[in-house]
């Protein structure tokens, strides 16, 4: 899956760096935040990642976890998708 195109993914913290993704990798992790949400309505962080990594296992080299979790970020700082805190857990949705 390697290119040479890359995306600048954005961390909602300004305290934290900004940090380029391979467009490819950016493109079928992102589908897979917005397909899982869509299909299962808002949930927390970990059933999120829990889904795409097992979506994304067999065919995503590298850390799927870790790109989700830059990725999550960047959906948030974007407002594509949201953060929300009823109660105690934390779950997303989209906008």
């Amino acid at each position: 899956m390697a290119s040479d195109e890359f995306f600048l993914v954005i961390n909602p913290d300004p305290t934290k760096h900004n940090v380029r993704i391979e467009k490819a990798k950016y493109d079928i992790v992102h589908d897979a935040i917005l397909e899982n949400l869509l299909s299962y309505g808002p949930m927390t962080f970990a059933e999120l990642g829990g889904l795409v990594e097992e979506q994304l296992q067999n065919s995503f080299d590298g850390s799927v976890m870790q790109v989700f979790t830059a990725i999550k970020l960047d959906m948030v700082a974007r407002g594509e998708i949201i953060r929300r805190v009823p109660k105690s857990k934390v779950r997303m949705g989209w906008n």
